[in-house]
């Protein structure tokens, strides 16, 4: 039986037998001795994403008393749940995202010297409300840059070279044309959105290629 350890793009943690191409976490253990999901489902603000392979390291999957690993599709499922990149493993691409995310968001008031902690205390409060439940929020979607995921109803669609791709845990379905005046929910948090348009690339699962 798959452990509970896959996100969605609306940041549910979920069982599914799909392995995902990135692994992250949400600053610390959410599970308990029977590897089975605590009622919590983060422990920090930190939360980021990291490469399922680094250094040669290896643990075991949901080790009692240690952080939990959760996997996900592709970036773009990652940043649309709240993720961001993890400093160690990733570290050109957290460079990279910090780095647009300031250059994208001059109205959060942040200096060009700010930690990622400031940056994960906004992305917090984007993607959490007071009863955990995930934020979004609404927005055209010819104004929405490729690599965002957005809703309609229960199911999550990533916007990629104007056409919309339909998410599930092992890949994107067929891609179809939507009117782009369309106003939509949006998934991914405001702010990492705007770092989306100011350069940030996510990386994408290879069935959206």
């Amino acid at each position: 039986m798959p452990l509970q350890n896959r996100v969605t793009p609306f940041g549910e943690i979920v069982a599914d037998p799909a392995r995902g191409t990135l692994m992250g976490n949400r600053g610390g253990c959410l599970h308990d001795e029977g590897k089975r999901l605590r009622r919590r489902r983060w422990v920090t603000e930190r939360w980021i994403t990291c490469l399922l392979e680094f250094r040669g390291w290896h643990r075991e999957v949901m080790r009692p008393g240690y952080y939990t690993e959760l996997f996900f599709l592709d970036e773009a499922t990652a940043l649309a749940a709240g993720h961001r990149p993890c400093a160690e493993c990733r570290h050109a691409d957290f460079k990279h995202f910090r780095q647009a995310w300031l250059a994208g968001n001059p109205g959060a008031g942040l200096p060009p010297e700010s930690s990622i902690s400031a940056i994960d205390r906004v992305l917090h409060a984007e993607r959490c409300g007071p009863d955990w439940a995930k934020r979004t929020f609404e927005a055209p979607l010819g104004q929405l840059p490729d690599g965002v995921m957005v809703a309609a109803g229960n199911e999550a669609f990533l916007q990629w070279r104007q056409q919309l791709l339909p998410w599930s845990f092992s890949g994107y379905g067929d891609p179809f044309v939507a009117d782009p005046r369309r106003t939509i929910t949006v998934l991914t948090p405001p702010s990492t959105v705007r770092a989306i348009g100011a350069g940030y690339r996510p990386a994408v699962h290879q069935s959206a290629k």
